[in-house]
């Protein structure tokens, strides 16, 4: 016991770093243990992810406090501590530190949450998870068309809030516009093609035209910017080779796809009733007359 008692004495730091070790260790397994309780125990998976967040952001301070008022000895010391702490790892954590503190940024300011799709330095998807350092997405496009899935999941790290422009498609507004164009040969009924496309469009779209059109007033209340018009609409111009309508509407920011597929289905059904009245174009050369030619003998 002397010998113990003598080693202890004149290893003082060897010490004090074996008792905050301990207890590291004993704040780390607390916070694991609470959030496998949280787990288990909350249904909701949305109430369920938020705790299990909250409890990990809360061991990360305590630890911080913990090593703070530890090794100044005195909690009223932070100030110096937290300005040393700062300096010392400023360049070699720099990644770091903005990750935790983009975290944070997240959190607080709802950039973003889990389900949200978005686009972050280039990489669209949906967002699938928030942690303290990185966000994971399950990656959409590339080399699939559309809003598909690639299945590729991205881990990018939470600096980057602060490093560019977040596209995000579902926060306050979750709908977005689409368009794309149909081109009718001329001599079609035209006014007839313009009632059949919107007639198409209002029925296959009017449910996200009625639920969107509260959630854009909302938006307008909430943000400087001006009214839209969420009704389908159609926009005529005239080329070199066929009349273009450009149809315009709101659709649910998830099936955009579909949509489209759904309305170019129907619009073709629709065109064939027509009876030749309206009639789609095509990149197709049509002579009209040949010229006349000579053969002299």
């Amino acid at each position: 016991m002397d010998a113990i008692k003598q080693w202890l004495s004149q290893n003082s730091l060897s010490l004090s770093v074996l008792k905050y070790l301990a207890w590291v260790i004993f704040i780390l397994v607390v916070v694991q243990f609470f959030r496998r309780y949280i787990k288990k125990n909350l249904p909701d998976s949305t109430t369920r992810y938020r705790s299990q967040k909250g409890i990990e952001i809360f061991g990360y301070l305590l630890l911080i406090i913990l090593t703070l008022s530890y090794f100044t000895g005195n909690i009223k010391d932070f100030t110096l501590a937290i300005g040393l702490f700062t300096a010392g790892i400023t360049i070699t954590l720099q990644e770091l530190i903005l990750s935790i503190a983009g975290s944070i940024y997240i959190f607080v300011v709802k950039v973003y949450k889990p389900g949200d799709r978005v686009q972050i330095n280039g990489i669209k998807g949906d967002i699938i998870d928030i942690d303290s350092i990185y966000t994971t997405m399950m990656e959409i496009g590339e080399w699939v068309t559309s809003d598909n899935y690639s299945g590729r999941i991205v881990k990018l790290s939470n600096a980057f809030v602060f490093r560019g422009p977040i596209y995000n498609y579902s926060q306050d507004f979750p709908f977005i516009w689409d368009e794309f164009d149909l081109p009718i040969r001329y001599g079609s009924d035209v006014e007839l093609a313009k009632t059949l496309f919107i007639n198409v469009a209002t029925e296959v779209l009017n449910e996200y035209t009625t639920d969107s059109l509260a959630k854009w007033k909302d938006v307008v209340g909430k943000y400087y910017i001006e009214d839209a018009v969420v009704a389908p609409t159609l926009a005529i111009s005239m080329t070199d080779n066929w009349i273009s309508f450009n149809l315009r509407y709101i659709v649910d920011y998830k099936k955009r796809r579909m949509t489209k597929h759904v309305l170019n289905e129907k619009i073709h059904q629709e065109v064939e009733k027509t009876n030749g009245k309206v009639v789609l174009a095509s990149a197709t050369i049509e002579i009209i007359r040949l010229p006349e030619v000579t053969i002299q003998k």
